[in-house]
């Protein structure tokens, strides 16, 4: 390891990053997602003032960084995906539930390292803390019907 909580893979430490690292690189991510949303800085100045502006030891900081890049990157692409999985239009979902479910979209889609059911669980967590009352559910239906679109072979084995 390099410094201290860094449990990034490191050239010749294969060791996996621990799963706390990723949960806080998600919530990060989906937080500097809904910053997005209202402020349209551009996607690398968020990712800058997240870097100073928190304690990123205990961060998977390779994660954070493809997630919050990637679903930026392919926020349309993600969108499309989601839609005909809403239960309202696009527009009318509480900001803090899209940046969650864009994320898990894109985790589903592009992370296949992580299962699917980490990928649900992970968004229903983060709706439990960071959204409204009932978004948990919200999330929850989304993500599970989008993985078993996106993740046919791995659900059928549920």
């Amino acid at each position: 390891m390099s410094e201290a909580g860094d449990t990034s893979p490191q050239p010749g430490n294969p060791s996996k990053p621990k799963a706390g690292d990723r949960r806080r690189a998600r919530g990060l991510a989906m937080q500097g997602l809904y910053q997005r949303h209202f402020s349209k800085s551009p996607i690398s100045d968020i990712e800058a003032e997240f870097m100073i502006d928190n304690d990123m030891s205990k961060v998977d900081l390779m994660y954070f960084r493809d997630i919050l890049r990637g679903v930026h990157r392919e926020q349309s692409e993600l969108d499309k995906l989601i839609e005909p999985y809403l239960d309202r239009p696009l527009k009318e979902v509480d900001p803090v539930e899209l940046a969650i479910v864009r994320l898990g979209a894109y985790e589903l889609k592009h992370r296949i390292d992580v299962p699917y059911k980490v990928v649900i669980n992970e968004g229903i967590e983060m709706a439990k803390r960071f959204g409204g009352t009932e978004g948990h559910k919200f999330v929850n239906s989304v993500l599970d019907k989008l993985s078993q679109r996106l993740r046919l072979a791995e659900t059928r084995s549920r």
